[in-house]
């Protein structure tokens, strides 16, 4: 329903964008990106979510992670942040002061300052951040450029989404969780400095967040005009995810995202139908999923390793249709 809407502005306003709009309507990607001049972009993004944690300064840190990650997923490092906030009146004020706290501290963590932002009134509590980065323009990342033969790279382990529904349920178990919230809260930062180290090695890059891996991916496939295979003896997943699966804690947007994306799916492999859902489960705050050339693979996941970011391969860039996924 939102494509339908957002298609005709897309149409209206990508045809009269200037040149400098590196990033914009034209095509999905994670962020908005204008050249200032011959040595730097500037990238726009926000975002922000209802509450996936009990802890109300770990939903904070977490919330401003996942915002933060859509300018390191196009290359870039955040300079300045804003919140961006609603909160029911008749709630306690000290619970959205440790959001704010939580958030702040994950901000200056990333190097970058935060410099206000806006709030209104609503029923659900929501929280995240406009933010504002940098980018040389030619070392700008793209969801599209992935070539025929690249080393697709993940640099989260997958299953937050299962997770955090299990925490709704009351049914996660505490290792599990702590396990889960340091890794939404780990910022992407040190996974682009990593890609930027072997540039321009790296032709292709996306998080993977409320899509699923195979949502995203999809993305990447349909910019890059190629296929995409996913192997799924390679991937790696958040301790308990599976579990969590098994005992259908999904939320709703697992559904959606199988609904609409199974259509790109080959599936290769016979895979129970829980293994399948997992594939399309929504995730905060996820890795970046990287397209990286064959050659130098393993000068990136050295790269990842020096700076304690963690890393694995999940697929390859194939010839065939454009937005087609094999998982095999």
């Amino acid at each position: 329903m939102l494509r339908e809407i957002l298609e005709p502005l897309r149409e209206k306003y990508a045809a009269i964008a200037p040149p400098e709009l590196l990033a914009g309507l034209a095509g999905p990607d994670d962020a908005a990106v204008f050249q200032i001049d011959d040595e730097r972009a500037v990238i726009m993004t926000a975002d922000f979510f209802p509450p996936v944690l009990d802890d109300p300064y770990l939903y904070g840190a977490v919330g401003a992670a996942n915002a933060l990650s859509d300018v390191y997923a196009m290359g870039g490092d955040a300079l300045l942040a804003i919140n961006l906030v609603a909160w029911p009146d008749n709630a306690d004020e000290t619970m959205l002061e440790s959001v704010l706290r939580g958030g702040a501290d994950k901000v200056s963590e990333a190097g970058a300052f935060l410099a206000g932002g806006h709030t209104l009134v609503d029923r659900e509590p929501k929280y995240g951040l406009a933010v504002t980065g940098l980018v040389k323009p030619e070392r700008l990342l793209r969801k599209g450029g992935a070539l025929h033969g690249d080393v697709l790279v993940l640099t989260k382990p997958l299953g937050s989404g299962t997770i955090t529904t299990a925490i709704k349920r009351g049914s996660a178990a505490d290792a599990h969780v702590e396990t889960c919230v340091g890794i939404m809260a780990t910022l992407n930062r040190g996974a682009m400095q990593a890609a930027q180290s072997i540039h321009p090695q790296v032709h292709a890059a996306t998080d993977v967040t409320g899509f699923g891996l195979l949502g995203h991916a999809h993305e990447m496939s349909t910019q890059s005009a190629c296929g995409l295979r996913i192997a799924w003896q390679q991937l790696c997943w958040m301790e308990g995810a599976e579990e969590y699966a098994r005992a259908d804690n999904f939320a709703g947007g697992a559904t959606r995202n199988a609904d609409y994306y199974s259509q790109w799916v080959k599936w290769e492999r016979g895979l129970t139908e829980w293994k399948r859902r997992l594939l399309f489960d929504p995730q905060t705050s996820g890795g970046l999923l990287l397209a990286v050339a064959a050659e130098s693979v393993a000068d990136f996941l050295r790269e990842l390793d020096e700076r304690g970011q963690f890393g694995f391969v999940v697929g390859e860039a194939v010839g065939g249709r454009a937005g087609e996924i094999a998982v095999y």
